[in-house]
């Protein structure tokens, strides 16, 4: 199975936090609406068949379905899974979570989905090729696949394992591994080996004086990719 148990194990560990704005997710709340915004605005969710490949605790899977999109959420975390159901039950949104593989679940539906997504999973597997070929099988000729990573540099070091874990404290240490991160270039790379067609790159940057997130071009620590499945 393409799954590193520790990396599961950690973020299992911290599941009963994921809805929790001021915990160790404040992050993800955080950049949760930039990122849905574009997605949305790339891919219009209203009415979508849409999976959330690593969904975690739900907080990006519900969004879109507030959106109007019919979600399926995925993940090998147990826990995490009870917490996105649970919230999901508490929220009286229609969700589907299956305890399932990305790779599994293109087994067993592909090309389903008009919109799939892969956020901030990536640089926590073995294998983060296998994800994105698992990606290209879910989604529908002509649809549209989002993955979101980390960039690997010196820059990305500081901001994202530093800055972040030891400085700012805004994640647990040891949440990154930075051998892990992935270059833009090693993704597209990635995506074309899949069949999948890059459309367009997006930075996201953190203001460490006001505290806030924002999307811009700078892809050298956090970044974006939409892609399409050619028809």
């Amino acid at each position: 199975m393409n799954a590193d148990p520790h990396e599961i194990e950690k973020f299992s560990e911290l599941a009963h936090h994921w809805w929790d704005p001021t915990s160790e997710f404040r992050p993800l709340h955080d950049i949760n609406p930039l990122r849905l915004e574009w997605i949305n605005a790339r891919a219009p969710l209203h009415g979508k068949d849409v999976i959330d490949i690593g969904c975690g605790g739900g907080i990006l899977s519900e969004s879109m379905a507030k959106k109007g999109a019919r979600v399926t959420g995925i993940d090998l975390s147990k826990k995490a899974l009870k917490v996105a159901d649970l919230h999901s039950l508490e929220s009286g949104i229609e969700m589907r979570y299956k305890h399932i593989s990305a790779e599994d679940m293109a087994a067993l539906e592909p090309g389903k989905f008009d919109v799939v997504t892969c956020m901030e999973m990536l640089e926590h597997v073995p294998d983060p090729a296998s994800i994105v070929r698992a990606a290209s099988m879910l989604v529908k000729p002509g649809g549209h696949v989002f993955f979101s990573t980390l960039n690997r540099n010196p820059k990305a070091w500081l901001f994202a394992v530093i800055g972040a874990e030891y400085m700012l404290r805004m994640l647990p240490k040891g949440t990154h591994d930075y051998a892990k991160f992935i270059t833009p270039a090693e993704l597209s790379q990635f995506i074309r080996n899949a069949g999948l067609q890059v459309e367009g790159f997006k930075g996201l940057g953190y203001n460490p004086l006001t505290r806030m997130y924002s999307l811009n071009d700078d892809t050298d620590v956090n970044y974006m990719v939409a892609c399409t499945r050619p028809l």
